[in-house]
């Protein structure tokens, strides 16, 4: 087994592909649809896939197969699933329910633009826009955190058994909606959406503004200067903020 492979085929399933969810919310592409909708692939453990039920409009996420998808963009591999979504390839998948144009043409629409909000090489310049981009990551990691959890993935699992109950954050000040955090207790992790507001977090990266937000996700940044300049605040021991920093950029090794 391709464990690079393996890891990137379901962190794209379960961590990237769901925050379609986010961007239709955003952008309204499905209008006021009622489908159902999926992107799945076939594996050497079987076929996996994540899929959308979507009622007026708006999307619920389901992190499996289902059978009766109005719209299937289907993979026929690991390789080509990941190339595709890491823009290493144009090839498209095998697209099921042609037949329903509005529905296919939603769901491309919302691929491709999160394949650029998540693919941006340098911040945009709308503010909305770059908020929205700051919660797209910060969801995305915090999930993918946790999926490597789930997945047995060797160094996160370490990590994790020992732990006693505490909660990661990442935010931006001024922009509550944008946050999101990582609960870790004793070998289990659960990621959510939002801040955590039962109490303080054990740590919390929170950046000063969204551009220094940005700096750090795009790798456009100097993370010293910004934490020099208190763009960067590490609330919490410094370790814990390299620790994180860390499984943040293992999940980028595996969807970038």
């Amino acid at each position: 087994m391709n464990k690079a492979n393996f890891y990137s085929t379901r962190l794209f399933l379960n961590a990237v592909i769901p925050v379609m969810k986010e961007i239709n919310q955003e952008y309204g592409y499905f209008g006021n649809r009622n489908c159902k909708v999926q992107i799945s692939v076939d594996t050497s453990e079987g076929r996996l896939g994540t899929h959308f039920v979507v009622e007026d409009g708006k999307m619920n996420t389901v992190l499996a197969c289902t059978d009766d998808a109005d719209v299937t963009f289907h993979f026929p591999n690991e390789e080509h699933f990941i190339n595709f979504f890491k823009g290493k390839s144009t090839k498209l998948p095998k697209i099921k329910g042609l037949g329903k144009p509005g529905i296919v043409v939603a769901t491309f629409r919302t691929l491709l633009k999160m394949s650029a909000l998540l693919g941006a090489k340098e911040p945009p310049k709308e503010e909305a826009v770059k908020a929205l981009v700051v919660k797209l990551f910060f969801y995305l990691l915090s999930t993918g955190i946790s999926q490597l959890n789930k997945l047995g993935h060797e160094d996160v699992v370490n990590w994790t058994k020992t732990s006693p109950n505490r909660v990661y954050g990442w935010s931006v000040d001024g922009y509550e909606e944008a946050g999101a955090y990582l609960r870790v207790k004793a070998g289990k992790t659960k990621a959510a959406r939002g801040m955590y507001t039962r109490s303080q977090p054990f740590f919390t990266m929170r950046f000063a503004d969204l551009d220094s937000a940005l700096a750090i996700l795009l790798s456009t940044g100097d993370l010293l200067q910004l934490t020099a300049e208190k763009k960067l605040i590490m609330e919490g021991a410094p370790e814990y903020g390299a620790q994180i920093g860390d499984y943040m950029m293992l999940v980028g090794s595996y969807v970038q």
